[in-house]
C-alpha cells in the first residue's frame, strides 16, 4: 500500500504560519494582526504540521517526524503563550525560549546536510532567524526583531517552494521544480548504517 507523502502538508503549514508572523515581525502588519497568526498557529502550523510528523513516523522518516512534530509543537506553544500566558513574562525569558529553538534548529540543520538542498536552505535561514529574534528579546535591540522578521519571510518562501515542489513533482511524475540532490559526501549511500 502506497502512503501519501505528508511532507507538503507539514511544509505548507510551517510556511504559511511563519509568513504571517514574520509579516508582523518585519513591520508589514501591525501587532493587532496577531489573532490571525494565533488561529493559523493552532490549526495549520500546529495541528496539521504535527499530524504530518506522525505520518512521517509511519513512513520511517525520523527527520520528518522530529521536524514536523517539533515545529507543530512550537506553534502550539507560541499560540498558547501569546493568548494565555504572556502577561508579565520578561523579554529575557522569551529570548531564552527563542534561543532554545535556535539551538534545536541548528542541530536539525546539521541533519539536512544529508538531505536535499532546498531543505538545507530552509534550516540554514531558520536558525539565524531564531537567533536574531532571541537576541532582540535578550538585549532589547528592536532592529534584530525586524531582521528576524525578514529571515522568517525568506524561510517561509523556501518552505513554500519545497512544499510546492513535492506536490508538483509527484503529480507530474518528474522533476518540474528542482530541490537539489544531497552533497555527494553527505549522501546516506556514502555512509551506510553499521
Amino acid at each position: 500500500m502506497k502512503l501519501a507523502n505528508p511532507a507538503p502538508l507539514g511544509l505548507f503549514g510551517f510556511a504559511l504560519t511563519t509568513w504571517l508572523l514574520s509579516l508582523v515581525n518585519a513591520g508589514f502588519l501591525a501587532g493587532t494582526s496577531i489573532p490571525i497568526v494565533l488561529a493559523m498557529a493552532f490549526a495549520f502550523g500546529g495541528t496539521a504540521q504535527f499530524c504530518a510528523g506522525l505520518m512521517e513516523m509511519a513512513k520511517g522518516n525520523t527527520f520528518g517526524f522530529v521536524a514536523f512534530c517539533s515545529y507543530g509543537a512550537f506553534w502550539w506553544t507560541f499560540a498558547l503563550f501569546v493568548k494565555f500566558f504572556a502577561a508579565g513574562v520578561p523579554a529575557e525569558a522569551v529570548g531564552w525560549y527563542l534561543l532554545a529553538w535556535g539551538a534545536f534548529t541548528f542541530a536539525m540543520w546539521i541533519g539536512t546536510f544529508a538531505l536535499n538542498r532546498a531543505l538545507f536552505l530552509i534550516f540554514l535561514v531558520l536558525w539565524p532567524t531564531f537567533l536574531a529574534l532571541a537576541c532582540a528579546n535578550l538585549f532589547g535591540i528592536a532592529s534584530l526583531g525586524t531582521i528576524g522578521g525578514y529571515g522568517g519571510l525568506v524561510t517561509a518562501l523556501l518552505a513554500f517552494y519545497l512544499g510546492a515542489a513535492e506536490i508538483i513533482n509527484e503529480a507530474h511524475g518528474h522533476t518540474v521544480l528542482p530541490i537539489g540532490a544531497p552533497s555527494a559526501g553527505f549522501s546516506p549511500a556514502a555512509h551506510p548504517a553499521e
